[in-house]
């Protein structure tokens, strides 16, 4: 399963919910997440020790580099689907990755992503 962003910072700020969906989740399959989720929590960090912080809590899941298949996918999403839907460029990625791996995404922002042919999505909000 891919965990989109939102659900990181929601776990990473002691939000129930996200945390047992996390737990739940973990206990049936591997955790990843896409190396843009990874930056953007980063990017989040406000001093050195939350940054530490950040890493140490984000070194639990298995990032997902871009390559080029994650590239080419990204590319062609932003070109179905920036000027229709306003897809923005992370979440093209982060989706893209999710497509490649062929892993589900799960995400509050169902919004953001529901459009996209072949995406499956899951979201904490909902039942599994």
């Amino acid at each position: 399963m891919m965990i989109d962003s939102d659900i990181l910072i929601d776990e990473s700020r002691n939000q129930s919910a996200a945390i047992e969906f996390l737990i739940h989740s973990n206990n049936s399959e591997t955790l990843n997440i896409s190396v843009i989720s990874y930056l953007e929590l980063q990017a989040g960090a406000r001093n050195k020790a939350e940054l530490q912080r950040i890493e140490k809590f984000l070194s639990r899941f298995v990032m997902i580099p871009l390559d080029s298949d994650i590239s080419h996918r990204a590319i062609s999403l932003m070109q179905q689907y920036r000027l229709s839907h306003g897809l923005a460029l992370p979440d093209a990625l982060i989706a893209a990755t999710a497509l490649e791996e062929g892993e589900t995404l799960a995400t509050y922002n169902l919004r953001d992503f529901s459009f996209m042919i072949g995406l499956r999505i899951v979201s904490p909000n909902s039942p599994s």
